[in-house]
């Protein structure tokens, strides 16, 4: 417990923004400083509400009352080391989580809840500035050797709590770089891919391997005592309508990682541009929302969202009662940005890079719309050139077109971005002959464990962590399966464990 009074003497705050035109000039992360004195009113807000409901909204479990009352107290060390004991990674929560922690805390019942990411970020950028983010060497080798296919969050977490274990793990990526979605996924405005870089010398100076540029097969995993899929999920919704074989019709994982190129100084322009173009994103999660703020700092010349659902409300509503995370009206950074009308007083620099030749005063760069259905993409025979669209509702048979509010527009460049349904079926997956179950998942037992029926891989014990055996989800999520993954993993490899596990693997079935 933080001050036993602080939710009543002090609000919400959280960082501002830095300016949209600024920041749309640049990939740097969106967020003004938050000096230590305000995170630290702002843990005090933390009150003594007796079962403490953040506990179950975090995935990793993270002890958040203790963090929150001792940066109130200005004891940062011991804060970090009461966060770093529940979660590898919170530079990257901090940064990319949605906070369903936040959604379930008490205060949040009456008031604004607490502001516990922001609390995280700053503990784990103080630690950093500090110098006590160190490399946890492990005390004794087991002679185990660990594989770890994928290197998103459930990939990395379990590959260095399998290190600080004793084993000898090796991470395979099939991306020149390490990261997974966080790498090529998310936008760098979001999170500066430096902050991964620094993570990934820790674990190297741990003595985890990574290995680049690579695709295993079966074969490349022999040898191996054990392996861990993190394979994640990467296979599209696709949109099943006439023109969807037009060029300028791109999924957004085509998109993003294309960007991210750019950013990482690999390229100078992307293969798959913005700048002058008129761009449609259909989807409005936050896949959607990142293509909409990489598309602003490209230069488009107009970006327009469509969600097939309906308006979210502005207060919690009957369908996501608390503790549960609350589908309420929220305004993303990126669309923010879109906010911004033109007030014709721009410099030079700022109509280039806001692709604002084409505007007048008072047009805004963005919007997105609510209760959307594409029906048709059309072109000229070789490029998109629009859609057409209609209104929604849900009927008696499922979702409808509203009658009459049929309409057509220009788009230059489609991005689709309706989540992700399955797993790719990779080499690896096929050769130990993992199943997959209806909804494109790996499947796994209670204990995250899949069965290879390849006979010539049925000895080795498989894993399954994160997306791949999850489906679509938070990056907490997959830290969060990772670490139980590992901790799955060492039990059976060395008969007990020390692992400490964040999910009582009997609910992973029931929140899948």
């Amino acid at each position: 417990m933080a001050d036993p009074r602080g939710f009543l003497k002090h609000g919400r705050e959280a960082a501002a923004h830095r300016p949209v035109p600024l920041r749309l000039m640049d990939w740097n992360e969106i967020y003004e400083d938050f000096a230590d004195d305000k995170v630290q009113v702002q843990a005090s807000r933390c009150m003594d509400c007796g079962i403490p409901f953040c506990h179950d909204g975090c995935p990793l479990g993270n002890i958040i009352p203790e963090w929150n009352d001792l940066v109130r107290q200005g004891r940062w060390r011991e804060a970090y080391d009461r966060l770093h004991a529940t979660n590898n990674f919170p530079e990257f929560t901090g940064r990319l989580c949605p906070a369903p922690c936040e959604g379930a805390c008490v205060l949040g019942i009456g008031d604004d809840p607490v502001n516990i990411k922001t609390v995280e970020y700053t503990i784990i950028e103080h630690a950093w500035k500090q110098g006590w983010v160190e490399p946890i060497k492990p005390t004794f080798q087991t002679g185990q050797k660990v594989a770890i296919v994928g290197s998103g969050p459930a990939g990395l977490a379990a590959a260095q709590q399998l290190t600080r274990a004793g084993h000898e793990v090796t991470v395979f990526e099939r991306a020149d770089r390490i990261g997974g979605l966080m790498r090529y996924g998310v936008p760098e405005y979001k999170m500066e891919k430096k902050w991964i870089n620094r993570r990934l010398e820790q674990m190297e100076a741990e003595g985890t391997k990574f290995v680049t540029g690579m695709s295993p097969t079966g074969d490349d995993l022999k040898g191996f005592d054990a392996v861990v899929l993190a394979l994640g999920s990467t296979i599209g919704r696709d949109l099943p309508v006439t023109g969807r074989e037009l060029k300028g019709v791109y999924q957004a994982m085509e998109y993003l990682p294309a960007a991210n190129h750019v950013t990482e100084g690999d390229r100078e322009v992307s293969e798959i541009d913005a700048k002058g173009k008129k761009v449609v994103i259909i989807g409005g999660g936050d896949t959607g929302t990142d293509c909409f703020g990489t598309a602003l700092r490209q230069g488009a010349v107009s970006v327009t969202q469509f969600d097939i659902g309906p308006r979210p409300p502005k207060t919690r509503g009957a369908s996501t009662p608390w503790p549960t995370y609350p589908r309420v009206w929220r305004v993303a950074s990126a669309h923010e940005e879109g906010e911004y009308r033109v007030t014709g007083n721009e410099s030079a620099d700022e109509i280039a890079a806001l692709g604002l030749a084409e505007r007048t005063p008072g047009d805004e760069l963005g919007v997105r719309k609510f209760s959307i259905n594409t029906v048709e993409l059309t072109g000229d025979g070789e490029k998109v050139t629009g859609l057409k669209g209609a209104e929604c509702r849900k009927g008696e048979n499922g979702l409808e077109n509203v009658p009459d509010s049929d309409f057509e527009m220009d788009a230059d460049l489609v991005l689709l971005a309706m989540g992700f349904v399955s797993v790719e079926e990779t080499p690896v997956v096929r050769d130990l002959g993992i199943e997959v179950d209806e909804r494109g998942r790996l499947v796994r037992d209670e204990h995250f464990r899949a069965t290879a029926t390849s006979p010539e891989f049925a000895d080795i014990p498989v894993f399954v962590a994160g997306d791949a055996g999850r489906g679509q989800s938070l990056i907490v999520w997959g830290i969060s399966e990772g670490r139980s993954a590992a901790a799955e993993l060492d039990r059976v490899l060395m008969g007990e464990t020390a692992l400490p596990k964040p999910i009582n693997p009997t609910d992973v079935a029931m929140r899948a």
